[in-house]
């Protein structure tokens, strides 16, 4: 037995390395970079993607007792929205960005371009901003895996509102439970979620957790399926509907690298969900 496989370690095969991206030797130097000098390893890194204001200081680390501080690119300022889409339409604006796979194996799939999603998430975007959600504001996505959950996610991001994406299999407690946790102005879900055959009442689901939640919390909806929901009057909004008729324009926000992107829940399994803050450098 060679000394690498007594290590546990067991190399690629040659067909395998030569489709790397970066290759095995000069891996192991950027890693040995990334251990040896940091700052200097980030601070190049960090220029692969656009920023509004280039950033001067990389990392501010601060570990004491009972406290830890840590700020990545904290004086820079960007869009997270602008670099996943924006950048890329130049130069690659009719490539697909993303392939959308229905549940129903007989239903076409989509490809969606990078014109095609930034049209979509800046609708989406000016729909947000319409139903007064500002930056810092938080909003709570429950959606099937659907390509409006993708226009949720960075439309928020593109106005600096900070989103929270719930599992579709989450039971009405729980999702109340992170609505109220982080004072959610708004909540964006879809009639029911198709998925295996079965489909999940979502709706459903919004209407019975929104009853332990403020009355000013909003609910988008998204009629995915079609299927028969009930529907309140000045608090359910048809998303499609106002997308339609959208802006497709919608300038994206200067962000802080620090400031916050969105907010993860942990499961709950072992006592009150616990709400991670992910910055936006």
């Amino acid at each position: 037995m060679s000394d690498l496989a007594q290590a546990g370690v067991y190399p690629a095969s040659a067909e395998f390395t030569q489709k790397a991206h970066v290759d095995a030797e000069k891996y192991e130097a950027m890693y040995a970079e990334s251990v040896d000098t940091p700052e200097a390893f980030w601070a190049e890194h960090g220029k692969r993607i656009d920023w509004i204001k280039p950033y001067t200081k990389v990392k501010n680390t601060t570990f004491e007792f009972g406290k830890v501080d840590i700020k990545w690119f904290e004086d820079g300022v960007l869009n997270v929205a602008h670099n996943c889409v924006d950048r890329h339409l130049a130069t690659r604006g009719d490539q697909t960005a993303i392939i959308f796979e229905p549940d129903d194996p007989q239903d076409p799939a989509q490809h969606i371009s990078y014109k095609q999603l930034s049209e979509n998430v800046n609708r989406m975007a000016n729909v947000l901003l319409s139903q007064g959600v500002m930056r810092g504001d938080r909003v709570v996505i429950y959606l099937p895996m659907i390509p409006e959950a993708a226009y949720a996610m960075l439309a928020c991001a593109r106005i600096g509102a900070i989103h929270s994406i719930v599992f579709a299999g989450f039971s009405p407690d729980a999702l109340a439970n992170r609505i109220n946790d982080c004072g959610a102005k708004l909540v964006i879900t879809a009639d029911t979620a198709p998925r295996g055959g079965r489909r999940t009442a979502l709706k459903s689901n919004t209407d019975a957790a929104l009853l332990h939640c403020s009355d000013k919390v909003r609910c988008l909806v998204v009629k995915h399926t079609g299927d028969q929901t009930s529907w309140i009057d000045g608090r359910d909004v048809d998303v499609k509907y106002l997308m339609k008729h959208a802006s497709p324009d919608c300038p994206p926000r200067p962000m802080n690298a620090e400031d916050p992107l969105f907010i993860l829940y942990t499961s709950g399994s072992t006592g009150k969900p616990k709400g991670v803050v992910h910055s936006s450098g």
